[in-house]
């Protein structure tokens, strides 16, 4: 079988979700966080830390029958447990949504490696780990710092922009389409894609069905377009790449490829767009940075526990009490990530911003095998980004408090974020 004929008829034989795999998703007004939640909700995406902050006291594992039926752990040590537990929690869909992957799809997944559970897992991650070592990002640092002064230069004049659609959104397309060897000017593509796939969860089975079609036909695009021109990036690796012995399933390629694709931009768009955000609405934080820019390491794992972006989801492998609940198979689990990080009995002043907090073992990367494994490239890219506009801009503040909007689903970040420059920039 040809290269070409291996994609073409991997994805053609990919299979339909079978019967009862969907299940509705109820929206609208939250009646009771503890036994009806949902993380779609406008006042969720708006500020879910006093929801939160009230769960973790009063009912710390919430329950609700949406999504055909969740649970949401608070607690820092429930969180991690559930991480750590891949023996009774699986990992074959990390979208909380109206559609269950099929358990045959385990141990692989749609998306290997963070849709994998053991032992399928180790392997999968295994094949990506030399492409986001502290070396290999390394050397994108210098591209990375060169683009984040272009998108600052293309700033000038203006003295309202939108920090998170003008600058933050822009750094992580740049670098992943670089790495995957895209063309650069997909970028809004790229940003269709993610919202379709994060914030979509609550379309129609069949939009959403049309929309992952629209994703993997890009990709399998991409693919072909290696498979003709090879080069050096990752795309051609993962088509070259052995696993047992065997070249990589066309699904797990265009999987792996997406998963890079989707949580590689949004996720650390997020993070810096949250940090640009509490910048702007805190002067002494940003003057501090600013006179002290040996302290933005230390302020940016900061930034990332108490503005942590990220919630996965698992699912129960089988009926259990689990933590005095009963959970079901197939019920969801919300890991939230950001709630961990606010857990006054790991953090001290957990729900206060504290730019130089010496001792801060957050998990906004997450717990267990999961962790994520382009950790290093997401703080380059977070720190570089932070570096250049305070560089370059040290003096800026939020335009409209009320005008900023936040994304809705698991991955949390300013999508509007209008700030306000001096007239000279």
């Amino acid at each position: 079988m040809s290269v070409d004929e291996r994609f073409t008829t991997g994805f053609q034989e990919a299979p339909d979700a079978p019967p009862g795999t969907r299940s509705e998703i109820v929206t609208g007004p939250v009646t009771d966080w503890a036994t009806d939640f949902s993380h779609l909700e406008p006042e969720w995406a708006a500020d879910p830390y006093p929801i939160l902050d009230d769960l973790r006291e009063r009912c710390p594992i919430a329950h609700t029958e949406r999504f055909g039926g969740g649970w949401l752990p608070t607690r820092y040590e429930d969180v991690a447990a559930v991480a750590y537990d891949t023996e009774r929690f699986s990992s074959r869909s990390i979208i909380m949504g109206n559609f269950r992957p099929p358990r045959e799809t385990a141990p692989v997944g749609s998306s290997p490696p963070i849709s994998s559970d053991p032992p399928f897992h180790h392997h999968a991650r295994k094949l990506l780990l030399p492409a986001f070592t502290r070396s290999a990002v390394a050397k994108r640092e210098a591209a990375t710092r060169a683009y984040c002064h272009t998108l600052v230069d293309a700033l000038e004049g203006r003295t309202v922009v939108d920090a998170a659609r003008d600058y933050a959104q822009h750094i992580p397309v740049r670098v992943i389409a670089d790495m995957l060897g895209f063309p650069p000017e997909d970028g809004p593509r790229f940003r269709e894609f993610i919202e379709n796939v994060l914030e979509g969860v609550n379309k129609p089975p069949e939009e959403r069905t049309a929309a992952m079609d629209e994703l993997f036909d890009y990709l399998l695009d991409q693919i072909r377009d290696h498979v003709d021109h090879p080069r050096d990036d990752l795309t051609s690796y993962l088509i070259d790449a052995e696993l047992f012995g065997q070249k990589l399933e066309a699904l797990h390629v265009a999987g792996t490829m997406a998963l890079l694709l989707i949580a590689g931009i949004d996720t650390t768009w997020s993070a810096i767009g949250a940090s640009l955000w509490h910048l702007a609405k805190t002067p002494a934080d940003r003057e501090r940075l600013v006179a002290e820019p040996e302290l933005l390491p230390t302020a940016m794992e900061e930034f990332l526990r108490a503005y942590a972006p990220v919630t996965m989801a698992r699912l129960v492998k089988e009926d259990m009490t689990w933590r005095g609940v009963e959970m079901k198979a197939d019920d969801w689990v919300l890991l939230s990530f950001p709630s961990a990080n606010r857990d006054p009995r790991q953090f001290e002043r957990a729900g206060e911003v504290v730019i130089d907090r010496e001792v801060n073992r957050h998990v906004a990367f997450g717990l267990g095998i999961h962790r994520c494994v382009g950790s290093h490239l997401a703080r380059m890219e977070l720190r570089v980004a932070l570096e250049v506009w305070l560089e370059r801009i040290p003096v800026f503040e939020l335009a409209d408090p009320a005008a900023v909007t936040w994304a809705t689903g698991q991955v949390r970040g300013p999508r509007t974020l209008p700030v306000r420059l001096p007239a000279a920039t």
